[in-house]
């Protein structure tokens, strides 16, 4: 063993252990039990097994151990923005439908599915319209050339999302910037330096996991306020963040490749939690008036209404690059009504959604059995992180060579992945939304390079807040 480590020889990796153990001592902590004068018992956590401790201290551990159950904040709301809920029925469904996969359909039963398909999206815009933008704060970013390919590829989404944010007016002060899946936290570390001359912003960070390499250390303006929500976004209630509550600005919902249903929970989030809390709260019953008083009392409760809409403040602007059909999930998913107005239910829902995958992986033809896998984890490196990662049988199945063709496969892919987003716009239009899809990058960049946009009507955006 190396002097001053610790004498345990870990045989798994075939070397001595790099801990350093404590003054007098052999071992370090992990492997005290192996040293002669010390026969207390370690044993794994309960919480996290992935460690150990000593036996006689394990309730002293539990109070203080980094696995245990936290209390939750007070924005936590279990299930707020969940959807669906005590569906027993449907669940049991849907659990049997995900064990049965795409590739053991039928020739008959898959042409069905794509009939209904078609027909859905008569009338849809099958193209959409490029919107490929870029904002000078990343200018010098992507002139670096210290920056690799990957490096490059993200930058360039991100100056895109920042250009159609300036473009629909969103990029101002007053606003509070809630980025959702921040990860590190890069998108809002560029929004902050788009407005490094704007007053009276600040931003909230909603990530569900523990990230290392954030940049939000970065920001040393102190007009602008940075604040981390370690929070899914299911259970995520903005209008209880303090932060909101205390300063109550317009909200801009931002997210680049949010996965799957997370997207359909920042939707909800946004647009039914977060307003839904602000509407009519702390309303008391009016007092009784004669009839003589009901000219007075239409033309003060008119006065109050149009002051309510003044202090709730809605949200200004939602814009997110959109990711990972595969993980929909009908019971969260915001566009059901768009979905059965055209004769479609969670069964096709359900199919829909893993035959997205055919749109971004597995388009290539197999020529061993091994190669598909590999391409797939390539694919995915070059691209986005959050991009698919499909099993074969969901992807470019052998068992599918000889019913569709890889353009056809691609082409279904594409199509089911706009049927779903499209049910999202109709959501969104529904609640007084302009909403938009639109390529803000091209697909060498990142296949998943579909915008999602959307802005409240004239008469619902908020004046800013300077």
């Amino acid at each position: 063993p190396v002097p001053g480590r610790c004498a345990y020889f870990v045989e798994r990796k075939k070397r001595f252990c790099k801990m350093i153990p404590a003054p007098g001592r052999r071992f370090c902590g992990e492997h005290g039990q192996q040293e002669e004068e010390n026969d207390r018992k370690r044993i794994p956590c309960p919480l996290d097994p992935k460690h150990t401790v000593y036996e006689d201290q394990l309730q002293k551990h539990l109070k203080k151990c980094n696995s245990r159950e936290k209390p939750k904040p007070v924005y936590f709301v279990q299930d707020i923005n969940a959807g669906l809920k005590d569906v027993l029925y449907l669940w049991v469904v849907l659990f049997f439908l995900k064990k049965v996969p795409v590739s053991s359909l039928s020739k008959g039963e898959l042409e069905n599915l794509i009939t209904k398909l078609k027909k859905a999206s008569n009338g849809l815009e099958l193209r959409l319209k490029e919107q490929i933008l870029s904002h000078q704060a990343l200018q010098e970013a992507l002139n670096d050339p210290k920056n690799g390919e990957s490096a490059f590829k993200h930058l360039k989404q991100q100056a895109s999302i920042l250009g159609n944010m300036e473009k629909l007016h969103l990029l101002g002060p007053g606003r509070c910037f809630v980025e959702f899946g921040a990860g590190r936290g890069k998108l809002s570390h560029w929004v902050d330096v788009a407005l490094q001359n704007v007053e009276n912003v600040q931003f909230l960070l909603v990530e569900r996991a523990t990230t290392r390499f954030k940049v939000d250390g970065k920001h040393k303006r102190r007009d602008s306020i940075f604040e981390r929500l370690q929070v899914d976004i299911q259970h995520l209630c903005l209008n209880k963040v303090p932060i909101l509550e205390k300063k109550k600005l317009p909200v801009v919902g931002i997210g680049k490749h949010l996965c799957g249903a997370a997207t359909d929970f920042a939707l909800r989030c946004l647009v039914e939690s977060y307003v839904t809390c602000c509407d009519g709260e702390n309303e008391e019953p009016a007092p009784k008036r004669s009839r003589n008083d009901k000219k007075e009392v239409a033309s003060n409760n008119s006065a109050d209404n149009e002051s309510n809409k003044d202090d709730c403040k809605p949200v200004a602007g939602i814009v997110i690059a959109l990711c990972c059909h595969h993980k929909c999930d009908w019971k969260h998913y915001v566009g059901r009504e768009f979905f059965k107005s055209v004769g479609l239910g969670p069964v096709e829902f359900h199919y829909f959604q893993r035959m997205s995958s055919w749109a971004t992986c597995g388009m290539r033809e197999t020529t061993t059995k091994a190669s598909t896998s590999e391409e797939s984890e390539d694919q995915t490196n070059d691209t986005e992180e959050h991009e698919q990662t499909f099993s074969k049988t969901e992807s470019g199945s052998d068992t599918l060579q000889g019913i569709l063709t890889v353009e056809e496969r691609k082409e279904i892919g594409c199509l089911c992945k706009l049927l779903i987003d499209h049910g999202r716009i109709e959501y969104l239009q529904q609640r007084g939304y302009k909403a938009a899809l639109q390529y803000y990058t091209e697909s060498a960049v990142s296949l998943e390079n579909v915008l999602l946009t959307a802005v409240p009507s004239p008469s619902l955006i908020p004046e800013p807040t300077t």
